[in-house]
């Protein structure tokens, strides 16, 4: 606003015998002040609400008031957000009969003005004598979380009403319909945002934010136990990528003392293993017998009673038998030092802190499976040419604590990632450095201070499709692509890690043999890798100068995938179906997105619609529908499959090659939808945005 438009303003206001009448005539007989922006309207209001502070002579009580507070009242409905604040702050609206402005929202309400209640609402901070389940149903009903979020910000006690109340809508048995038949006739009502889904992971959103204990969800919190008890059962019956130690260690923990839990098991159990076998996991697991299906509770009872359990060992025939297949660690296992103590530790920073020094980095944590929270760092692993130390965190951080020298620990981690004069390699390294910076506080800005970094990663990204294994590999059965890490220890050495680790749960001690030899691999192979490329990187379809192209970078992007892959451990996802290959694909033919047609199935709606708006012919399964579904779709109609997660294997085996795509559930629609133009090379022009109907 021009300086002579604000001196202009100001006189007027002095020569206006009440200048609060004066503003609120001018708003009424005009239009103007409703648009967005800062209309002629807002400068007016906002000069005054200065011009007010500059002389508080001006009458602001009364009866008078009184009556310009019921008129502004009347008006607040419609006006743009800018102008709430200026107009309770002029017109003392935080001063009116608080049950006048609860009968004032109210008729908001009733007249279906629920966006502009729930605003006024907070201005006037009403929270507290309304219904939060009222006021919050059709917000939610019309996808406006983030109001909803806003309206309970300042208050706990509905924060936690709010909570509830989601979370009895997320039993299983509520039917949803129950909420929305009141609002059949609501404008801008979007049912297909309104489902189990969707509300759980409301519910640990607002969790997280409102650091609320998530036992006041029970449903939700049993809910996502059981689609890691499904997601764990599928890894080691279907997937056989899960030691038996591993997968016990972990149903037992996500079971715990929950009853409903310990019948989802024991259903899980008989399912996979037979009733004999399923009658000998739940002896093990201390499963209550009245909560055992009929046939799993007779089968117990033929059991002998034992004073020992007898444990299930069915073989892994890809274990013992097939560990020449894997990536071995070249060092004796008494290289590898498990470290709990400060003076273990120092011996070990002696080494490691050498200038020239080559250490290879990697950290592991307990697979969250979605639960609330940033993963903390259990174990760091740092690998030196002849022996790997695998550093207990919690604990070595617990102790600094107890002795009044919490900064020590960080101390020397900082000084090692800032050491220009040692390399430093990893991969996906910015993931890692996001949980240590949640495990320990004082190390946040250890990415920005880092130097002397080669992320492996960035080998995938540099001309990744020359790499070639150097010793070919037979089949192995029925196990998983290779993918990260694995695929590039394959790819330069020859054979890939042994991944049925990777899940573990990293914070129990001691750790197993089998844990401490993977963390161990995991961190040494790196070192390898480097040497490899080093030695001789044109080989690799790599550039001659890879050490100077490489070090000093970090790719900020991997992260989520580092962090993907240990904490929230999806299915394979960004993958195409596909058979065994020699040699790498070249890029599909270039694609209009006119000749692109998918089926999304329903978790990925929001994909579906963004393709939609680029031109692409899409069509979407309903939320009721079954994930096989898509295939007889596919398969009708010529089109490719988009999903996400565990119905990734199921579907791609239902059609051709290269018909199934699954990208990663936890990335926004837009990051889908490049990921998925990108693969498949459909190249959008301006004149496909919005060509198809909506």
């Amino acid at each position: 606003v021009s300086r002579q438009l604000k001196e202009e303003i100001r006189r007027g206001f002095a020569r206006l015998e009440d200048p609060l009448a004066g503003l609120l005539a001018m708003l009424e007989s005009s239009s103007d002040w409703k648009g967005k922006g800062h209309s002629l309207g807002y400068c007016i209001t906002t000069e005054l609400q200065l011009w007010m502070k500059e002389h508080p002579a001006v009458p602001q009580s009364g009866t008078k008031l009184e009556e310009l507070q019921a008129r502004v009242l009347g008006m607040l409905s419609q006006c743009p957000a800018n102008l709430l604040d200026p107009l309770i702050s002029i017109y003392q609206l935080h001063t009116v009969d608080r049950n006048c402005l609860l009968e004032h929202v109210s008729h908001l309400y009733l007249q279906g003005d629920y966006k502009e209640a729930a605003i006024l609402s907070i201005k006037l901070k009403l929270q507290p004598d309304q219904d939060v389940e009222k006021m919050c149903t059709p917000l939610l009903l019309q996808d406006k979380a983030n109001l909803v979020e806003d309206y309970v910000g300042e208050y706990p006690e509905l924060q936690r009403k709010l909570l509830q109340t989601l979370d009895t809508w997320c039993d299983p048995s509520f039917n949803i319909r129950d909420i929305t038949r009141p609002y059949q006739g609501l404008s801008r009502y979007k049912p297909e945002k309104f489902n189990h889904r969707m509300l759980s992971k409301l519910v640990f959103r607002l969790l997280e934010r409102f650091k609320v204990d998530p036992a006041l969800c029970p449903n939700v919190i049993n809910q996502r136990h059981l689609r890691t008890l499904n997601y764990l059962f599928y890894k080691r019956f279907v997937e056989k990528t899960m030691t038996e130690e591993n997968w016990a260690d972990h149903i037992q923990s996500t079971a715990g003392e929950s009853r409903w839990l310990q019948a989802q098991l024991a259903r899980l159990l008989l399912r996979h293993c037979g009733a004999r076998g399923a009658a000998r996991w739940a002896q093990r697991c201390q499963l209550p017998p009245e909560l055992l299906p009929p046939p799993l509770a007779q089968e117990l009872q033929r059991l002998h009673l034992q004073d020992r359990v007898e444990e299930v060992t069915e073989a892994d025939n890809y274990e013992d038998s097939k560990k020449k297949d894997y990536y071995q660690l070249p060092i004796p296992r008494e290289n590898i030092h498990f470290l709990q103590t400060w003076e273990e530790t120092l011996q070990c920073w002696g080494k490691v802190l050498q200038p020239g020094q080559v250490v290879g980095v990697d950290m592991e944590w307990k697979p969250s499976f979605g639960t609330v929270g940033k993963p903390r760092v259990a174990l760091l692993q740092l690998a030196l040419k002849d022996e790997v130390f695998l550093l207990d965190l919690p604990r070595l951080l617990q102790q600094a604590e107890a002795q009044g020298h919490r900064e020590k620990l960080p101390h020397f981690i900082q000084m090692l990632y800032a050491d220009a004069a040692i390399t430093k390699l990893g991969y996906g390294m910015s993931g890692d450095l996001s949980s240590l910076a949640a495990t320990c506080s004082a190390l946040k800005d250890t990415e920005k201070q880092m130097q002397g970094v080669v992320d492996l990663l960035a080998v995938d990204k540099q001309k990744a499709e020359g790499l070639s294994p150097e010793h070919g590999h037979e089949e192995r059965g029925a196990r998983q692509p290779e993918k990260g890490l694995s695929l590039l220890v394959q790819h330069v050495l020859g054979k890939p890690l042994d991944k049925t680790e990777q899940l573990s749960n990293w914070e129990r001690r001691p750790l197993r043999e089998q844990q401490v030899l993977y963390a161990a691999s995991d961190a040494y192979c790196l070192l390898e890798i480097y040497e490899r490329l080093c030695k001789d990187p044109e080989s690799f379809g790599l550039g001659s100068d890879l050490t100077e192209s490489l070090v000093g970078k970090h790719s900020k992007k991997p992260r989520a995938k580092k962090q993907l892959n240990k904490q929230e451990a999806p299915s394979p996802s960004g993958q195409e179906c596909q058979g065994p290959r020699a040699e790498p694909s070249r890029p599909p033919a270039p694609l209009s997105p006119r000749e692109f047609s998918v089926v999304c199935d329903n978790m990925l709606q929001g994909l579906g619609r963004y393709l939609r708006c680029l031109g692409v012919d899409v069509r979407l399964l309903d939320n009721g529908d079954d994930h096989r579904k898509a295939a007889e779709i596919a398969r009708q109609e010529g089109r490719v499959i988009l999903t996400s997660g565990l119905p990734y294997q199921t579907l791609c085996s239902q059609v051709g090659e290269g018909r199934c795509f699954s990208v990663n559930c936890s990335d926004k629609a837009k990051e889908q939808a490049l990921q998925v133009l990108r693969h498949f090379n459909v190249q959008v022009a301006l004149g496909d945005i919005f060509s198809r109907c909506q």
